[in-house]
């Protein structure tokens, strides 16, 4: 009974770490990709894409804010999304 514990705390441990791990090799490797990049692969998942000439800059600052919680993006990534959506409008 005590090694199926010992075992069972053990593979928790391991798929915890895993996990934890692939998390973090994910955001570094967003960290790395340009705003037109993020705006791609993040945009497309729920909606079809906006121009970035439907809307100024106020208004991508608010949508910005509020695509950071809707998408799970970081304050980098949402940055980097907003300042190429501004610069091609």
């Amino acid at each position: 009974m005590n090694k199926i514990k010992i075992i069972s705390g053990i593979i928790a441990v391991m798929i915890l770490t895993i996990t934890l791990y692939s998390c973090t090799a994910q955001r570094a490797a967003a960290s790395k990709k340009s705003g037109a990049q993020l705006w791609g692969e993040n945009c497309i998942r729920c909606h079809n894409i906006p121009s970035p000439g439907d809307y100024n800059d106020v208004d991508w600052e608010t949508i910005g804010l509020h695509m950071r919680i809707r998408a799970n993006l970081t304050e980098e990534e949402i940055v980097k999304i907003v300042e190429f959506m501004k610069t091609v409008n």
